[in-house]
């Protein structure tokens, strides 16, 4: 059994009825949009933020049907996200498969992702509970500023670690964040409680982003992930070479300063700053900073301790930190 089945198995049943509820929430009579939503629902992926939802709320007891609705929200704005997002990069494949807008156009795939915020509205109002709406809001809000800031701090070449962490807690960790706050208020929660796993969360999702930033440096054969030196062509200067640039020393160190500031990067130039950032000790870095992390996110569990769900979140951190792709 792979790990993810093994993370699911305290939450079976609810994975299925999880996907019967966003097949009913993306119901449409339009031809085209019902080509366009059985596409995703046959390469929709491995839902770890569902899953986290669902894990939160068996944490504390029984998962209702409220928890499922808020589950549903999450992901299908999650995927709304990951629509538009495609337009604006222009890719071709996710998840090893056709873009929506590779499939028709930018026009179906903007729209698209538009039908799926408003399917997340509408699920989320399933939930009969005014502060899931307000975290779903607070929550759009905070991965479009995110990615915006982004956007800025690359433009404005922001070579700083607490700029980066900022950027990535609202345009990642939030929706983490979201999840195990909507698991465990459906589920009753006290205030404590919430925080706890709001903290659990928040811990998830920046290592999932720096997880995800590491890739960068590698090549496809190294990790099985099409990157290497993607967000460096961005203009995205990630931890392991905010790290290498702010640490190195010497007069190679100021030219890797000098490189990062051209307004267009070739692939050599992104090879330089790869492997600068590689043997200055950029990916060690960022990888004790996933492990302190770790820590304090098993520290945010303790009071959970010992149960199957506890134990499943613990391997969806692992799993995260583990991943190859």
């Amino acid at each position: 059994m792979d790990i993810l089945s093994k993370i699911k198995q305290p939450i079976e049943a609810e994975m299925v009825r999880l996907n019967e509820v966003i097949a009913q929430m993306l119901a449409s009579e339009s031809p085209l949009l019902t080509r366009v939503v059985e596409h995703y629902l046959s390469t929709k992926g491995k839902q770890i933020r569902p899953i986290l939802v669902l894990l939160a709320a068996r944490l504390l007891g029984d998962v209702r049907l409220e928890t499922i609705y808020g589950a549903t929200a999450i992901e299908l704005l999650h995927n709304a996200t990951l629509i538009h997002d495609d337009v604006v990069d222009e890719s071709k494949q996710r998840r090893g498969e056709a873009t929506l807008n590779a499939l028709w156009d930018n026009r179906v795939a903007v729209l698209a992702g538009d039908y799926f915020v408003s399917s997340a509205t509408r699920a989320a109002l399933y939930t009969r509970e005014i502060k899931i709406m307000g975290i779903l809001g607070d929550l759009g809000q905070s991965l479009s500023q995110g990615e915006i800031d982004q956007i800025s701090v690359a433009q404005d070449i922001i070579i700083d670690e607490k700029a980066y962490f900022n950027v990535i807690r609202q345009k990642t960790a939030s929706l983490f964040v979201a999840c195990m706050q909507i698991g465990a208020l459906t589920a009753g929660a006290t205030e404590a409680q919430q925080q706890a796993l709001m903290n659990f969360g928040e811990k998830l999702g920046l290592c999932f982003q720096i997880k995800d930033d590491i890739f960068d440096y590698f090549t496809a054969d190294e990790v099985g992930k099409p990157t290497t030196g993607s967000d460096i062509a961005e203009g995205k200067i990630t931890l392991p070479l905010i790290y290498a640039l702010t640490h190195g020393e010497g007069s190679e160190c100021d030219a890797m300063r000098e490189l990062v500031r051209k307004s267009e990067l070739s692939s050599e130039d992104i090879n330089r700053l790869t492997d600068y950032a590689k043997r200055v000790g950029g990916i060690d870095y960022a990888e004790g900073v996933m492990q302190r992390l770790r820590d304090e996110a098993v520290a945010c569990l303790s009071p959970f301790m010992p149960s199957e769900a506890a134990g499943a979140l613990l391997a969806v951190l692992d799993y995260t930190i583990k991943r190859t792709k």
